[in-house]
């Protein structure tokens, strides 16, 4: 005797509302709880919880529409071109975009983070199987809160963010006196979508090698690098590094490319054997100058130079351990009454070969 199928039965909307579900929807942002979508949502929950689910993730697509389009096109479009997206040029092609589509550019322009891209995916995946199966399959309590504080929490609850523009940086270098960027502006570069932060970057890199322009403006430009450094994501470094490479190309390293290197943040990423040749050739510097305390109107130099490039936290393994002696000298003196008058002695007993 064959066993009678029980088709699955759709959860009251009570149990729906008792699960908490209604409560979400007052995270909403004002402008999408006036709108008529959101209305809607509330009205069908306790009849038909399916078709909420999907209203509610058509509006949360709708609105990361919007936020692209706030974040810029011009970065909406750089990034749909690298990762190979429908083309956008204009603010219609981003509203054309399909829902799989319009998720994986917002992630790309960091909008959403991994997790919650994933998060909207598995929603939009429910949501599907309510759409194309809804003779076999309907909403449990559990998708509808999955859903729902998805849709909510990662979207339509949070405001649109507009990423810092270049024409904010150009507004700070350009100063006739010495600035650096607020600490708002380093938190909005922060926020902002990996295009805008290498677009800043490179800015603010190539202003700092422009000779045509003034002293103040190229320091204005270093000390800005130097104030974002900490908040550069890693994926912007790796493609900064690859930008300074290409600018250096098959020169040697200098002193001014070395510190535009560094207040950026992409020393590692350059080519280490032209490194090791820099470091080898700040050395030689330092050893013409010598350690005697009578060269002291050099070590100054010398050494705001070496912190600008990176200091001990670039520098390559084989000089280190020379420049460090060299640095070690000046600090101890030596005899005949300058400094501590010590200097043979410690070159004596730490540097001499043990064996």
């Amino acid at each position: 005797m064959t066993k009678s199928l029980v088709p699955m039965v759709a959860p009251a909307g009570e149990m729906v509302i008792a699960a908490g579900v209604d409560k979400l929807l007052s995270k909403i942002r004002a402008e999408w709880q006036a709108k008529a979508l959101i209305e809607r949502v509330k009205q069908i929950l306790p009849v038909d919880p399916s078709s909420a689910c999907q209203r509610l993730l058509n509006a949360a697509i709708h609105d990361l529409r919007d936020k692209i389009v706030i974040a810029g096109l011009d970065v909406a479009g750089t990034t749909s071109d690298l990762y190979k997206l429908p083309s956008i040029k204009k603010a219609d092609d981003v509203y054309d975009y399909s829902t799989t589509h319009t998720l994986d550019l917002a992630y790309r322009m960091g909008l959403l983070s991994r997790s919650d891209w994933r998060r909207l995916k598995r929603a939009y995946d429910i949501c599907k199987d309510l759409e194309h199966e809804d003779d076999q399959y309907e909403a449990g309590v559990e998708d509808c809160v999955y859903v729902f504080s998805t849709c909510i929490e990662i979207v339509l609850s949070k405001d649109p963010i507009a990423p810092i523009r270049v024409v904010e940086f150009e507004e700070i270098v350009e100063s006739p006196r010495g600035v650096s960027p607020s600490s708002q502006m380093i938190e909005e570069f922060e926020k902002a979508p990996d295009t805008r932060q290498i677009e800043i970057s490179k800015f603010l890199i190539s202003t700092c090698r422009a000779a045509d322009k003034a002293d103040i403006v190229r320091q204005n430009a270093i000390e800005a690098l130097r104030a974002l450094r900490p908040v550069v994501r890693r994926s912007v470094l790796a493609e900064l590094g690859q930008y300074v490479q290409e600018l250096v190309k098959r020169r040697p390293i200098d002193l001014a490319d070395a510190k535009i290197a560094a207040a950026a943040g992409v020393t590692p990423y350059l080519r280490q054997t032209r490194l090791k040749e820099f470091f080898d050739g700040f050395y030689k510097d330092m050893v013409r100058v010598g350690h005697s305390w009578r060269a002291h109107g050099e070590h100054g130099r010398l050494l705001d130079d070496f912190d600008d490039v990176g200091g001990l936290e670039f520098c390559r393994p084989e000089p280190r351990g020379s420049i460090v002696l060299w640095m070690v000298k000046c600090y101890i003196g030596e005899t005949g009454g300058y400094g501590m008058g010590t200097t043979d002695l410690f070159s004596t007993v730490m540097w001499r070969p043990r064996g």
